[in-house]
């Protein structure tokens, strides 16, 4: 085994010097109190970190606030106790500590720690990314993002597929940071612009190109320049914004608004929506060459529902970002698994932020029946339908499917935006849908803008 850079954070000094000897031909360094190894955790740069957890009388369990900063550090963390109990254990991992022993055989405990280290230390790159950065136990999903990464280098462009919140920007920023690329990630929300302001976003202006454009501005393609540009919601992109932008990304030169100078950017496309692209190409609603030209592979997320058993790793991995810790009884992690996620992992970070500010340590089912509520403790049954008013139907009946639905739809629009002093980017976000819907629902409804 090649010389490691380890720290070892112990006070006794009888089993500091005990493991000095078992960790003789390393870079070690000690501590003798929770200050000073946390201090060193944050200056220095250790491949391993043995932690005590009982770092003295007036400091008990004190090692579990230094799993949290090793880990994150990088540091394949190892917690030596004499406790042993079940939930020590279990909170020693949830914090992120890698491994664990029950001090009183140092050597053959060590030893058998080096060799998980080194296995650790040999794993794919793919199964770090699922417990560093797309955090996911579920096979379906790691087989997906496995295959998406065997492309992260390539110039092919990604279109990824799923539901709102199940991580579609996260896998996008991973497959930019294994692409190999020295420019910058650009993220665009296309469902956030009306067509103008999304084209000036994304080519830039010269000054004077409009009204309000009083200094000129670098777009987004520009800005991508030598990395990776994210369209989110890519299906609400009009038809003529399709095709400026597909001669953009083929020819990788473009013309800013107000400029008769080319520009050129050489950057990769990762794109990402939650509609059915197949579908909207039927309906002429997207060029067939735009949708060839974005989806050289598709990616598809599953919903938080389809993978029950990454809701405790996830919660776990937010918690360590956030600073504060809680256990969760045996009844709490059955909701967890049984709760339906229908904002799937952004109501799951919505969760993990009222953990985080609550005063309750030890969670309950109770605790998240007034988190989650009561009647979305369960997914919905797929065989069930929505339920549908008389007045609805009898509208249905006497004026065509079709005609009921788009009032069902200007009454949502009409309504979220009153909520929100008629802000349309604010109404897009909240109720998922295309700009092309809203505009449509704002014409049909006589209150589309000038």
């Amino acid at each position: 085994m090649k010389k490691l850079s380890i720290l070892l954070v112990e006070d006794d000094p009888l089993a500091r010097k005990v493991l000095e000897t078992e960790l003789k031909g390393h870079a070690l360094q000690s501590a003798a109190d929770a200050a000073a190894g946390l201090a060193k955790i944050n200056t220095g740069k250790f491949d391993l970190v043995f932690l005590d957890l009982d770092l003295g009388a007036k400091d008990p369990l004190a090692g579990l606030r230094l799993i949290a900063p090793a880990a994150s550090a990088g540091a394949y963390t190892v917690i030596m106790s004499g406790h042993d109990e079940e939930e020590i254990v279990s909170r020693a991992y949830e914090l992120g500590c890698h491994d664990f022993y029950s001090k009183g055989s140092e050597t053959e405990s060590v030893a058998q720690v080096l060799t998980r280290f080194d296995r650790h230390r040999a794993l794919p790159e793919d199964e770090q990314v699922f417990t560093n950065r797309f955090v996911t136990q579920d096979p379906a999903t790691q087989t997906a993002i496995a295959e998406a990464l065997k492309f992260a280098a390539s110039d092919l462009p990604i279109l990824i597929l799923g539901p709102s919140g199940t991580g579609k920007t996260m896998l996008a920023r991973v497959l930019h940071e294994r692409s190999g690329r020295k420019g910058p990630f650009v993220a665009v929300n296309c469902a956030a612009y009306q067509e103008d302001l999304l084209e000036a976003e994304l080519f830039g202006y010269r000054k004077g190109a409009f009204t309000g454009a009083d200094d000129s501005r670098r777009g987004r393609l520009l800005e991508a320049d030598g990395g990776t540009l994210f369209l989110d919601e890519i299906g609400s992109m009009s038809l003529a914004m399709q095709t400026k932008l597909l001669k953009a990304i083929e020819e990788k030169i473009f013309y800013p608004l107000g400029s008769d100078k080319p520009e050129g950017s050489s950057f990769r496309v990762v794109s990402a929506t939650l509609e059915d692209l197949p579908e909207l190409v039927r309906a002429g609603k997207l060029r067939f060459d735009f949708f060839q030209r974005i989806h050289g592979l598709t990616v598809t997320l599953r919903a938080l529902r389809e993978r029950p058993d990454d809701a405790l790793p996830l919660i776990a991995h937010f918690m360590r970002a956030g600073g504060r810790r809680v256990i969760f009884a045996d009844d709490a992690k059955a909701r967890l698994r049984a709760h339906g996620w229908p904002g799937n992992v952004r109501e799951l970070k919505r969760l993990v932020e009222l953990l985080a500010a609550g005063a309750e340590g030890m969670v309950t089912a109770a605790t998240l029946g007034r988190y989650l509520g009561e009647a979305r403790a369960k997914a919905p049954a797929a065989e069930e339908d929505p339920a549908l008013t008389e007045s609805q139907y009898r509208k249905a009946v006497s004026q065509g499917l079709s005609a009921a639905v788009d009032g069902l739809v200007d009454a949502a629009i009409a309504r979220c935006l009153a909520e929100n002093g008629g802000k349309k980017t604010k109404a897009l976000k909240t109720l998922k849908i295309s700009t092309r819907m809203l505009y449509a629902s704002l014409e049909r409804t006589g209150k589309k803008s000038p």
